[in-house]
């Protein structure tokens, strides 16, 4: 009788491209040497690394933060559950998942719903702001940051030149944010009109959470 080997499906999301990646991992695979699982746009890949104590050592690349996770777990969770979800320490958000096929696969399908509903929430158009050049200090500051502009401009509190210049009488801004080594900048497409908040320092964005107002020059 020949056995199978103890298998299961690992998954991540590619933080560039968005791309939900997938692939079946055996423990005979395992303790031969480490595994990386690579994106096809060949800017992400995961590692996994089965040690001599029975652990699992995983190094998942994050769609939210600037830099990847290292996640330790036993190897009987790691293979004998059907669904086993790893979340991204400062969001909560499922970065990794392991288990049976199908569960996996939807999984992956109801994280990148979660993730667009976010995306839209703040008035993003993809995930570039939280991987460009700039590294955060604190994941803190961007959710602290994200959250006030978008309360702002929900409310009608952000200004530009379309609210204030007199023969625009009646129009609105259309508003983007962007991600600079200054800080995160928020400008209106409509009139050019921008403004950067400074994103280095936990105390500054608490006193802009603080903001009743945002007014783009």
């Amino acid at each position: 009788m020949v056995l199978d080997p103890k298998q299961t499906t690992v998954a991540y999301r590619c933080p560039h491209c968005g791309a939900g990646v997938m692939s079946v991992v055996g423990l005979f695979s395992l303790t031969a040497d480490m595994i990386k699982l690579k994106c096809t746009c060949g800017q992400s890949e995961m590692s996994i690394v089965y040690s001599k104590d029975g652990k699992v050592r995983l190094n998942v690349p994050c769609i939210l933060c600037p830099n990847p996770h290292s996640f330790t777990v036993n190897s009987s969770v790691f293979f004998n559950n059907d669904l086993f979800l790893l979340p991204c320490p400062y969001s909560d958000i499922n970065i990794c998942m392991t288990g049976e096929q199908n569960k996996v696969k939807a999984e992956l399908a109801r994280t990148e719903l979660e993730l667009l509903d976010m995306l839209q929430e703040n008035g993003l158009d993809n995930f570039d702001i939280f991987h460009g050049e700039q590294t955060l200090t604190d994941p803190q500051i961007l959710d602290i940051i994200l959250f006030v502009i978008n309360d702002l401009d929900a409310e009608g509190k952000i200004y530009c030149k379309c609210k204030t210049d007199p023969s625009a009488e009646g129009a609105e801004g259309n508003y983007e944010v962007e991600m600079t080594p200054e800080g995160i900048k928020v400008s209106c497409k409509n009139c050019g009109a921008q403004k950067t908040i400074p994103s280095n320092s936990l105390i500054n964005a608490h006193e802009f959470l603080n903001c009743d107002s945002l007014t783009l020059e």
